[in-house]
């Protein structure tokens, strides 16, 4: 009898499965070793919180060619008060908005950390943030902004050891005296004090909210800087407290209702710099410092920033802007009307001039004012028509037309027939552009104006920008200059768009980098649209609405002025530059009769004319196989604009039109019009131009453009 037995290959398995389980075990426990003593180590750096503050150094900004800019300090105005001196509201919207399970958590609170987590998954914002009161006051007082594993790692063990040596209301009270509110305020009693003029045992419920909702940002919501963000951020402090149960609805509404004083008495002219040279731009990138650093990394961390300026070009931005007359100071000793100016390389996205106004107020009008654009808006309508097989020949209707209470009319209240698409272009003529618009559908325009960086458009809600009014420039919200120079940038760098770019890199007080940018462009339109758009607001330059800005080499570029005179703009660009110029009241007063032909035009002749010497003169490169029509059919001298007139003079659209009839006949519009973006096929040389009827039939059923992004 034979007695052997094979064994089993269950029990092979098995056996393998259990040295492989102990294997995984091992592993694993030399790793968390490993860990331990990697966190240990960690812990060690760091042997007395408090005493452990590095001294400040200026931190220093550069020019593109290596330049001294300024140097950055601040005395920092920093007043400590007792916690028992802060009020119960004051405490609890902090609480609220920052860390609302502050006094149940040790130090970390991952049920916060997911919870901000899954709140930018799924894209519903976050009215709170992941780190823990704690974890901001270990961060920010005690550890480097160097974004690394190891400085993380720290963050959370020192707010575990922080909670060990510290009752929660001493650690509140470090934080409230810590943290920092913008205008070189330090804590609660300095940015009281800064704000509201007052002692902070004295503020309201609603003031307290504002002041909670200011450190998430402290440039931008600001409201000595930005009134309206810091007033929308203290509703959401109000209703997070209303959330926790710190307050009931009749007072979270009340306080909403508030009116609350802002004082300038204590606010400086100028926090970040000590030169007023490149002032508005040295703020912007101390704001994007501070919001992603954090205060002290900027005031006292030493930092070396090299920025995209040039300071040659910001000296002739500055001259120019200086030649914008004042017609009156206004009651915060701000000089009107206001102006601004940004440049930029497009094919980079370098920020090379930026002037945010004139004098020393904080805001910065180049970056923070949504205008509106006026006909500086036109050419995202005409670039919807040539990406949708019109060309500059195509022949369009100018006559009367009304949509409900709304009547659009010309500059000079004359109607000129039939006339093709360039000399609406380069005579800014509202009527055709309206039905031009109404032809294509309201979609295509505003998918063009979001893909190439405008960012301030409403898509949702009650009142949105889906109607024909935003054809001659009648937004909701408005623009910026500096996303109006960079959509533009899409048409002078045949057809990408470069993200705008500020800092180029940033060096610790060691001149180890930080971080250091690459250039983020995109192709957004086809070069063969780019260039019909270029070519036709080159006639505007030469022989249109923008003749003032003619510097005698290939330039382009739009005329802007709102039916009110409150706006005037002039945007254009050379192949290697674009600049917008705005100029306005910041109280939306009127500008007496000044159009974008005008004051805009010769600020930014002034300023391209040295901004462009030492680059190459050059035209716009022409696509290989793109013929263009030849055929001008410019107005009569006398059916001309004059002093660069473009504005529809007779009704404010925004204002007298019938919305929802508007709405509804654009959207009907839209149904049978839009048609699939692709690259259009131009060779009208023989001057036949095509009927916008005919070509509306023959993009019936055509697909929809894509989608519009609908976030704001």
């Amino acid at each position: 009898m034979n007695d052997y037995k094979e064994k089993s290959p269950t029990k092979k398995t098995n056996k393998g499965f259990k040295v492989f389980s102990i294997f995984v075990i091992v592993i694993a426990i030399i790793f968390a070793g490993a860990g331990l003593g990697f966190l240990t180590a960690s812990l060690n750096t760091k042997p007395g919180l408090i005493d452990d503050i590095r001294p400040p150094a200026s931190s220093q900004i550069y020019d593109i060619n290596g330049k001294l800019i300024t140097n950055i300090h601040s005395e920092q105005n920093r007043i400590p008060v007792k916690l028992s001196k802060v009020p119960k509201n004051l405490q609890e919207a902090f609480i609220a908005v920052e860390d609302a399970r502050f006094y149940q958590h040790s130090g970390i609170d991952p049920r916060g950390i997911l919870r901000a987590v899954w709140s930018n998954i799924t894209n519903r914002g976050v009215a709170e943030g992941g780190s823990t009161i704690t974890q901001q006051l270990a961060k920010n007082a005690y550890l480097s902004q160097e974004q690394t594993l190891k400085r993380k790692i720290q963050e959370v063990f020192l707010a575990l050891q922080i909670e060990r040596n510290y009752t929660k209301n001493e650690i509140l009270e470090l934080y409230l005296n810590q943290i920092y509110f913008g205008q070189g305020a330090y804590g609660v009693e300095a940015a009281s004090q800064v704000y509201f003029n007052k002692n902070v045992e004295d503020i309201t419920l609603a003031e307290a909210a504002m002041l909670a909702g200011i450190p998430k940002s402290p440039n931008y919501y600001s409201p000595l800087n930005n009134l309206k963000a810091s007033q929308d951020r203290k509703n959401v402090v109000l209703s997070q407290m209303e959330k926790y149960g710190y307050i009931n609805a009749s007072k979270a509404t009340e306080a909403k209702n508030e009116k609350i004083n802002i004082s300038t008495k204590h606010a400086p002219t100028k926090e970040s710099n000590q030169s007023k040279f490149a002032s508005y731009f040295v703020d912007y990138v101390t704001q994007i410092l501070v919001e992603k650093y954090g205060a002290d990394a900027i005031y006292k961390d030493g930092l070396q920033v090299y920025t995209t300026i040039d300071m040659d070009m910001q000296t002739a931005a500055e001259n120019a802007m200086a030649k914008l007359p004042t017609y009156r100071t206004d009651s915060n000793n701000v000089r009107q009307p206001q102006g601004a100016l940004v440049a930029i390389d497009p094919q980079t996205g370098y920020i090379k001039a930026m002037v945010g106004g004139r004098g020393d107020d904080q805001f910065n009008r180049a970056t923070m004012a949504e205008r509106q654009p006026g006909s500086a808006f036109k050419p995202f309508v005409f670039l919807a028509a040539i990406e949708s097989n019109m060309s500059p020949g195509t022949i369009l209707d100018d006559s009367p037309v009304s949509f409900g209470s709304w009547s659009p009319v010309n500059y000079n209240g004359k109607f000129n027939g039939k006339v093709n698409l360039r000399t609406v272009v380069e005579n800014s003529l509202n009527v055709p552009t309206v039905k031009l618009t109404q032809e294509i559908g309201v979609d295509k325009p505003l998918y063009y104006a979001e893909k190439m960086g405008i960012s301030t458009l409403v898509l949702d809600g009650p009142q949105t920008d889906r109607n024909l009014a935003m054809a001659l420039g009648g937004l909701t919200r408005g623009v910026t200059p500096m996303e109006l120079a960079s959509a533009y940038g899409v048409f002078a760098n045949q057809g990408k768009h470069a993200k705008p770019i500020a800092i180029l890199k940033i060096l610790d007080r060691n001149g180890k980098v930080l971080e250091q940018s690459s250039i983020k462009d995109s192709k957004v339109i086809s070069p063969a649209s780019a260039y019909t758009i270029t070519d036709m607001l080159k006639g505007v330059v030469t022989r249109g609405t923008g003749t003032a800005a003619n510097i005698g080499r290939p330039a382009a570029g739009k005329t802007g002025t709102t039916s009110d005179y409150k706006d005037a703009w002039f945007v254009g660009y050379t192949p290697n530059l674009v600049a917008s110029v705005w100029v306005g009241n910041d109280n939306n007063e009127n500008l007496a009769g000044v159009t974008g032909g005008a004051l805009p035009a010769q600020i930014w002749r002034s300023f391209m004319e040295k901004a462009v010497q030492g680059l190459p003169n050059r035209d716009f490169n022409r696509p290989d196989g793109l013929v263009l029509d030849s055929t001008s059919m410019s107005l009569d001298a006398s059916e001309k604009p004059k002093d660069g007139e473009d504005k529809d003079k007779s009704t404010d659209p925004k204002k007298e039109q019938d919305k929802d009839k508007l709405t509804k006949d654009a959207d009907k519009n839209n149904t049978k019009t839009n048609s699939e973006t692709k690259e259009p096929v131009i060779k009208n040389n023989d001057n036949k131009a095509s009927n916008p009827a005919t070509s509306a039939n023959d993009n019936a059923g055509a697909a929809a453009p894509p989608p519009l992004d609908k976030t704001n």
